[in-house]
């Protein structure tokens, strides 16, 4: 019985090491494929074959006898795998640094150093200044000649809209923009820099310093009257697959509010609860539901972020105030309804939300 377990597994071991070398095999031509589509000045992305392959493996995987999902996430897998390389190919083939010299002032911190890489891999000579060293040359962009073609602000949130003054006086001669997932806090740093005559934007990565490939997220863009500087920004992005957003600067925060603030709310509310439940985190987990797994999982990734910075998301935003009191109106209306036995009252809070988002 042994040796026959062994044989299986030897078997076993032999299929998944040809089955590797199968997933490096489709990633090189997935890789032409890029260039050719390059060259035909197509898409990266092709919705319509993505579905004729993935149906085709669900098809094959009941010839087979096996669980159609198990064959559909393989493929969502390998093609996200394809994607991302077609993208990186793509935007070191775009190359609109060549050359040029790039700053980003925090380039150590997790999304400067994601910025850092990407204008890196478009031919940028980047520099960056942060007071803990990274992968690329550290200047004082106090003292430094700020002659870079790009300037980019990725420093913590309260201390950029400083950075942005002191820019203002120093008066970049390329196009400067910061990162800042609240644009309210900023609004005197951008407006002093606007008032030095400085190409300055603002824009917001709707992703993560984790996030390799960028199809189906999303760039907020905004515009401070130079329109040269929204055009640069929005050109560091046009060979990904990023969805780009245009938005006003009072507008930014208030959707922002919904967007980050009520979502990273209501995680900290949910986890915060379950701690205080007294019930032990490993048997709730194991008794498991699609609903409660998920938001678990979303939960626990918010839980490992800063939380200083997760702090000022909800502090610094003068519209954060009327997300947070909806979230505390919400849970009073599910509370009142069980507690007062109100079946229509929790019936109608379902029904409405139904409706709501099926405009999605």
């Amino acid at each position: 019985m042994s040796d026959s377990l062994e044989t299986l597994r030897s078997e076993l071991s032999s299929v998944d090491r040809q089955l590797l070398e199968l997933v490096g095999r489709r990633l090189s031509l997935a890789k032409q494929i890029g260039a050719v589509k390059r060259g035909m000045d197509r898409p990266t992305r092709d919705f319509a074959r993505e579905k004729v392959v993935i149906d085709g493996a669900r098809a094959r995987a009941e010839g087979h006898g096996y669980d159609p999902d198990v064959a559909e996430d393989l493929m969502h897998t390998l093609i996200r795998s394809s994607l991302t390389a077609q993208e990186r190919d793509r935007v070191a083939a775009h190359g609109i640094g060549d050359g040029r010299r790039a700053l980003i002032i925090g380039g150590a911190g997790k999304m400067g150093a994601w910025f850092a890489r990407f204008l890196d891999s478009q031919g940028y000579s980047v520099e960056i200044s942060d007071p803990t060293p990274g992968d690329y040359a550290n200047i004082d962009w106090k003292t430094a000649p700020l002659d870079h073609e790009i300037v980019v602000v990725s420093t913590p949130l309260r201390q950029t809209d400083e950075v942005l003054h002191n820019l203002a006086e120093r008066r970049p001669t390329g196009v400067v923009f910061d990162l800042g997932s609240l644009k309210s806090p900023l609004h005197s740093g951008l407006r002093a820099l606007v008032d030095a005559n400085v190409a300055v934007c603002s824009i917001h990565p709707m992703f993560g310093p984790d996030t390799a490939l960028l199809s189906g997220r999303h760039v907020i863009f905004v515009d401070l009257g130079h329109r040269g500087a929204v055009d640069v920004a929005r050109a560091l992005f046009a060979p990904t697959m990023a969805t780009t957003v245009d938005m006003g600067l009072d507008e930014h925060d208030r959707m922002i509010a919904y967007v980050l603030g009520l979502s990273h709310a209501l995680s900290i509310a949910f986890f915060t609860a379950l701690a205080a439940s007294g019930e032990d985190a490993p048997k709730l987990a194991a008794l498991s539901s699609t609903t409660f797994d998920a938001q678990l999982a979303v939960s626990a990734a918010v839980s490992r972020e800063n939380p200083e910075m997760y702090f000022d998301i909800q502090r610094l935003n003068h519209h954060g105030s009327a997300a947070l009191d909806a979230l505390c109106s919400a849970a009073d209306a599910i509370r009142d309804a069980v507690a007062s036995e109100d079946q229509s009252a929790f019936v109608a809070l379902m029904e409405t939300g139904e409706t709501y988002l099926r405009q999605r």
